[in-house]
């Protein structure tokens, strides 16, 4: 139920995806990647099914041990991470951040980072992308 709303949330923000000014008072702030110019797959399929790619992601590795896909959750927060004005890493969870702005919207709990890092690694805190 919880990834329907998110999609249906998603679906309807995809107009506002890639805008860095968050101009629609109450839609989530969805900022560009830091890297490259396109996802891993087009922004409304990834709107609607990014959670879908993260747990068949996970399924993958802890169930053979594969690391390093183009779905793995270090990959998402290495290209959508922001940084501060000090150039350290702001954590993708964060109030405002990539992550936290859209969930937080849907009213949706993300616990990836209950294990995972919120930053990537060398990016001047002492946590590491995957722990």
């Amino acid at each position: 139920m919880a990834v329907m709303v998110l999609s249906a949330v998603a679906l309807g923000s995809a107009a506002h995806a890639g805008s860095d000014a968050g101009a629609h008072a109450g839609w989530p702030h969805i900022t560009k990647p830091i890297k490259g110019t396109h996802c891993v797959k087009p922004v409304p399929y990834m709107l609607r099914y990014h959670f879908d790619l993260l747990l068949h992601q996970r399924e993958i590795t802890l169930r053979k041990g594969v690391h390093g896909s183009k779905y793995d959750l270090t990959n998402c927060i290495s290209c959508h991470v922001n940084k501060n004005a000090n150039g350290q890493y702001i954590p993708i969870n964060a109030p405002g951040q990539f992550c936290q702005s859209c969930h937080e919207y849907a009213a949706v709990h993300i616990d990836c980072f209950s294990c995972h890092a919120t930053t990537p690694q060398g990016g001047g805190d002492d946590q590491t992308a995957a722990r």
